[in-house]
């Protein structure tokens, strides 16, 4: 099974939305693009919420029998671990391996020999086809880069054996996740990730990095573009590298977990596989969830009086709600407006502030990032919400629509 060079993973958190997505990127392939839709949705979701993996399954099937959508399309389990995984073996052909919290664990010390000896070839300069510069690589850096990273790949081939031993070799697509850490991982600690998961019989078809800067949820790119654009350049051509070099998948590409709405570097991405003919995976979970949001804000009367109740039941559990995305949220409270203030509001200026376009002189990020981590609220408010899905599914779609299409695919892809 192979994912394609382009896909776009979109969540969809309450299992209304599929059609809306799916639209979107049926217009984007209207150019002539090819991008795979990824439904992908976490356990801590399906928690939250009280779904189940295979609800992800049926909402992907009727959305591309409903639009006779004929490419490939996946199904995502999202930031899967040994604990979790067993659950979406028989819904999901995607997993997203994330092995983040293993990072740093110890390893044994003979298998950290073993692959500092299986790397001497690689020691002094390194010259990757497209980086100026050579990497210099030291027996000391590989002994770091293997303390540090050897734990975290193990528990990869970990869960990609089990899932073998379930689902059959090539019946699903492997990503491995690393990107939800404070520390970023440079290019050579990713050249030599991607030998240590080759050593280990594990195919990525995407890795997802944790680049320079932060990836806040729901808002845009903090850090510096400069520097992203290096990492991210040299990051492909490491790939590209280590595809030939380690015997890696030829699909294997990079994935961004954006956090939704990394605006700022969407230029650069699109420049730097244009100019390498390279694939990309972009993973927007939290968008739709929030153009839900502003779809009830707009729809007025009882829509807008369930978004007000939203924020109102969020601000008072910032702590809570927040506590998960601790290292991709950074809220000022001191922006956040009071509940009062947000309960006078119409449904213009509650979407207006809530709608991610920078600029505009409503749009308050604090806010944002708050009603992304607050859809367990609206997970609480059960069959109330759900209603109001259906009731106002027609200007709710047309928001997800638009959002993905005019705000990701087109940034992304140039369109």
């Amino acid at each position: 099974m192979k994912l394609g060079k382009f896909s776009f993973g979109t969540g969809d958190r309450f299992s209304h939305q599929g059609e809306a997505q799916l639209r979107a990127i049926m217009k984007a392939n209207k150019s002539g693009l090819d991008i795979s839709p990824v439904w992908n949705k976490s356990n801590r979701e399906h928690t939250y919420v009280h779904t189940h993996p295979g609800d992800v399954r049926i909402e992907a099937d009727e959305a591309v029998a409903k639009l006779g959508y004929k490419g490939k399309y996946f199904v995502d389990a999202d930031h899967i671990n040994l604990s979790n995984v067993a659950a979406f073996v028989n819904s999901s052909d995607f997993f997203t391996l994330d092995v983040a919290s293993f990072i740093g664990k110890e390893s044994k010390e003979a298998e950290v020999n073993e692959f500092v000896s299986s790397s001497q070839k690689y020691i002094g300069n390194l010259m990757i086809q497209g980086i100026e510069r050579p990497i210099v690589v030291t027996e000391e850096l590989l002994h770091q880069i293997a303390a540090k990273f050897l734990a975290a790949t193990q528990q990869a081939a970990d869960i990609y054996n089990f899932l073998v031993k379930k689902k059959g070799k090539g019946n699903f697509i492997t990503e491995v996740s690393m990107d939800e850490v404070e520390t970023p991982q440079t290019p050579v600690e990713l050249l030599f990730i991607l030998k240590m998961l080759a050593d280990k019989g594990v195919p990525a078809q995407t890795i997802a990095p944790k680049f320079t800067g932060r990836f806040n949820k729901g808002v845009d790119y903090t850090g510096d573009v400069d520097q992203f654009a290096k990492e991210f350049e040299e990051d492909v051509l490491v790939i590209d590298f280590a595809i030939k070099e380690f015997g890696l998948p030829e699909e294997l590409k990079l994935s961004i977990h954006s956090g939704s709405d990394k605006f700022s570097i969407y230029p650069v991405m699109a420049l730097v596989i244009k100019k390498y003919d390279k694939g990309l995976h972009v993973k927007t979970a939290g968008t739709t969830w929030l153009e839900e949001v502003i779809g009830l804000a707009i729809a007025g009367d009882d829509a807008l009086v369930a978004a007000k109740y939203i924020y109102e039941h969020s601000i008072g559990r910032k702590d809570e709600l927040c506590a998960p995305y601790a290292d991709v949220i950074d809220i000022d409270d001191t922006k956040l407006p009071s509940v009062e203030e947000v309960n006078s509001w119409t449904g213009e200026k509650y979407a207006n502030t809530l709608r991610h376009i920078p600029g505009h002189p409503d749009y308050n990020p604090n806010f944002r990032q708050l009603i992304h981590v607050a859809y367990k609220v609206a997970a609480e408010m059960g069959k109330n919400y759900a209603d109001l899905l259906e009731k106002y599914s027609e200007v709710i779609g047309s928001c997800v629509e638009e959002n993905i299409y005019d705000r990701h695919l087109k940034r992304l892809f140039n369109l």
